[in-house]
């Protein structure tokens, strides 16, 4: 059978097996029982009705309840039977991918009486997930001293501001919006942000995720929108940093707007939101030289369409879009600003999704999409950019006096998803969930990159020609996977194993050319093309498994085992192999579409226990081994500062990784006026590379290109983490967030000359110490009352790095912050006041 016959049947086989289309990580279930409050017994036939959306259910006979497929929120539930007063609960949570159980008593009567009316706590501890997660609901995003979403990720134990999780790069993270990726799967990292008030809410996974996710080797994270029902809801925010004076300001202009409500009551609704950056950035006193405000400006836009076609079955159709433009500082161009180029990237997706309930034990959802990614560097065509025309540097060879960057890029991703995923407890004790997803890449880059060669210490060697990283591509690969998940309930008081399977695919489509090296002189040589050979399909199954169980009355053990895997990014398949880009010559850096996947097996085990006052205290231990990571390796190896043609790289399968550490958290999440968490971690990340392109500029340096381990460049040995919220929903609410974690490594290489290290200098990575970091951000709102029975009017005041840090960011190799320039990127960004005003309607 050939491959795209293969993928074909999987479709079938999906959809036969869902009988429709199907997204996971958005929805959950709700269930429990009613039973009589004086005499203890089931109540069948009690009435059971999610208010906001009018959809409900009766008990069993054994006084038991499910409703399936309930949107990630908060909802008040309506519990009413004849001969019983009737019971409201507000403030039910619904979590993606998780059962919300519930035990109501209702009290006989047998006259009229007033409702009893109750809010909802929310469990201290979340017995059915194995492995550490963070459910963060939209209220709380709102009330936190962040711009993006995804910025929670820092806030969290075991994660760096970077977004590093638990040791890995951050481009081991997979980022999803409604269980859809929004990803460069080019070069990595986040290509679309969310208006913070377009979303209900967020789960972050960092101790292993269950067979639903996939093509990720540390962490996921899953932000889930918000739909519209009967009532309409508006909320605008404006603020700035302009307010305070100095020189402690971005000149950023922060907007945001949005809104819900019913198009036809009970049938067809919609959410809008959108929100606007616009800044200076830190670097602004140079940039107003040369450009207008703004230097960086960022718009991004959220809209949804729900239609209710029968109380089952639910259409929706949804689109986000991210605009991002700016202009780059770097400190030795400051005198010549203007000639670094603007860079800009766009990205729209449009999503199709359905979603049903097929009676009490099954539902389905699921999507299909279209997400489109564009980056571009540089104004006008590549024809425009100066290849022949090097930099010139001042006496010193320190600052760019004169010279355009040679630097333009015209990229375009097309990514086209189709994703089944059905859910049944059909099965007594048992919460079966299976899925299958396929994608479609269209991709084209088209790259014109030259940079001056340099010493390891940064010094251009300006009679050597320039790096050239030219390539352009056009390819189609396609990935694809299939999943099946089950919870085991083994006891009705809380044991529960987690068991899953996951296949995971890739088809680059693509050729690897062989490049031959032919001696033309001492230290020069001539590059031949060969034959061609196909990127084989790569493919993985990866089980998943976890368990759950009660120790003692308050306290839980978990465990969570796995294996993951993620696809190189596309741009380590194909950059320089494409026939145009060939017909120049050898690219410096060549793709490899036959890289391997990156895999990982990671394990945790941790201890959860209830204490005074609804405190939570967990203990849990790490480990995670990563192999096949991807790295560069050169082949005819010489000394940049003597060879005129040293060769070339290839991307290649070698590094290793591993990762381990302790995490100690207590935490408080419900509580009348005071909720926080407090987290040590302790952490270590070693490995043979930190990036896919240490093998390449280590060779290029001329120094030895060893394999020894060596402490990543994200290490943090010791962390700590506080965060807490004041709050009196009428009044005001106060957020703090503080860290501070040990200094991490950088390779002290020193030198004297900039060329040549000093007598008897040896290279190794990483091989000290930074300065610790430590910061605090905080954001306090006070809520004045409105007249006419409208929400309150909110002021806030939003300070990042309060006590104006000094944080050390990077060091040269003789130990120098911000290098021998004193650039002042070398430290972190200091305080920053931005104050603001909100309403909601």
């Amino acid at each position: 059978m050939t491959r795209l016959g293969a993928l074909m049947v999987l479709a079938w086989v999906a959809c036969a097996l869902t009988n429709g289309t199907a997204v996971g990580g958005t929805t959950g279930i709700l269930e429990g029982t009613v039973t009589d409050k004086q005499t203890g017994e089931a109540i069948p036939g009690a009435n059971v009705l999610v208010s906001s959306l009018q959809i409900g259910t009766s008990t069993s006979a054994a006084g038991t309840f499910t409703i399936q497929n309930l949107r990630a929120g908060r909802y008040e539930l309506r519990f009413t039977h004849v001969g019983y007063q009737t019971f409201v609960l507000r403030n039910v949570a619904i979590n993606p991918d998780l059962r919300t159980r519930l035990r109501i008593v209702l009290e006989p009567t047998d006259v009229q009486m007033s409702e009893v009316v109750v809010v909802q706590e929310k469990p201290l501890i979340q017995t059915d997930v194995t492995a550490t997660t963070f459910m963060v609901s939209g209220e709380e995003l709102r009330v936190l001293p962040i711009t993006r979403p995804f910025e929670i990720v820092g806030y969290k134990p075991g994660t760096t501001l970077e977004g590093n999780i638990r040791g890995g790069k951050p481009t081991e993270v997979n980022y999803l919006v409604d269980g859809l990726p929004v990803q460069d799967v080019l070069r990595g990292g986040v290509s679309s942000v969310l208006p913070i008030s377009s979303l209900v809410g967020m789960s972050l996974y960092t101790g292993g995720f269950e067979a639903e996710y996939g093509n990720a080797l540390s962490g996921i994270v899953n932000i889930v929108t918000r739909s519209g029902g009967n009532d309409v809801s508006v909320f605008g925010r404006a603020g700035t940093d302009r307010l305070v004076g100095g020189t402690q300001h971005s000149q950023q202009l922060e907007l945001e707007g949005s809104a819900s409500g019913p198009l036809v009551p009970d049938r067809l609704f919609f959410v809008v939101a959108g929100s606007g950056d616009l800044n200076g950035t830190r670097w602004w006193q140079d940039m107003q030289n040369y450009f207008a405000f703004p230097m960086d400006r960022n718009l991004n836009g959220f809209g949804k369409l729900d239609y209710v076609v029968t109380p089952s079955l639910r259409v929706g159709l949804q689109l986000l879009s991210s605009d991002h433009g700016w202009r780059d500082y770097e400190f030795p161009w400051r005198y010549n600003l203007n000639r670094l180029p603007p860079e800009r990237k766009t990205s729209n997706r449009l999503a199709l999704i359905v979603s049903q309930t097929l009676g009490q034990n099954a539902y389905y959802t699921g999507s299909l999409s279209w997400y489109n990614v564009r980056s571009r560097i540089g104004d006008g065509g590549k024809e425009t950019v100066p290849v022949n025309d090097p930099y010139q540097y001042d006496f010193g060879l320190r600052y760019i006096v004169a010279g355009t960057r040679a630097l333009w890029m015209d990229a375009r991703q097309n990514t086209y998803t189709l994703k089944f995923d059905v859910t049944s407890n059909a099965v007594a004790n048992h919460l079966i969930k299976y899925g299958v997803e396929f994608n479609q890449y269209n991709l084209q880059s088209d790259l014109v990159k030259l940079e001056p060669r340099k010493t390891y210490f940064g010094k251009p060697i300006v009679y050597e020609p320039q790096l050239d990283f030219s390539s352009a591509y056009s390819y189609a690969p396609r990935s694809g996977s299939a999943y099946a998940q089950d919870k085991i309930d083994l006891l009705k008081e809380g044991v529960l194993l987690s068991l899953g399977l996951r296949y995971d695919f890739l088809d680059p489509r693509a050729s690897r050319p062989a490049v031959e090296a032919s001696l033309a002189g001492d230290t020069a040589y001539t590059f031949s093309r060969g034959a061609e050979t196909e990127g084989k399909f790569k493919h993985q199954i990866s089980p998943r498994f976890g368990a759950a169980m009660p120790v003692a009355e308050r306290g839980y053990l978990f465990f969570n085992l796995g294996w993951y895997f993620q696809h190189p990014l596309f741009d380590y398949l194909y950059t320089g192999i494409d026939r145009v880009a060939l017909g120049r010559g050898i690219s410096a850096v060549t793709g490899n579409p036959d890289l391997e996947p990156e895999r990982s097996t990671a394990w945790e085990v941790s201890f959860k226990y209830i204490l005074p006052l609804d405190l939570v205290a967990s203990v849990a231990y790490f480990k995670k081994e990563a192999t096949n990571l991807v790295d560069t390796k050169t082949f005819i190896p010489g000394d940049s500062k003597l060879a005129g043609n040293y060769g070339f790289a290839e991307f290649v399968n070698s590094p290793y990784a591993a990762m381990s550490g302790y995490e100690f958290v207590l935490s408080r999440e419900r509580g009348e006026w005071i909720t926080g968490e407090l987290s040590y971690t302790y952490m270590v990340a070693e490995g043979t590379t930190g990036s896919a392109y240490d093998g390449y500029y280590i060779a290029q340096y001329g120094l030895p290109p060893g394999r020894r381990i060596a402490p990543l460049s994200w290490d943090q040995r010791h962390t700590f983490k506080a965060q807490t919220t004041i709050a009196h929903p009428q009044d005001f609410t106060l957020s703090v967030f503080f860290q501070w974690h040990s200094g991490r490594p950088y390779t002290a290489y020193p030198t004297s000359t900039g060329f040549e290290p000093v007598d008897g200098g040896r290279f190794f990575l990483n091989n000290a110490r930074m300065p610790a970091y430590v910061n605090i951000d905080i954001r306090a709102e006070k809520h004045f009352p409105v007249p006419w029975g409208l929400s309150p009017l909110t002021i806030y005041l939003d300070v990042r790095n309060l006590t104006d840090e000094k944080n050390v960011a990077w060091m040269d190799s003789n130990g120098l912050i911000g290098g021998e320039l004193h650039d002042p990127s070398g430290y972190f960004i200091g305080r920053r006041t931005h104050l603001g005003v909100q309403v909601s309607l």
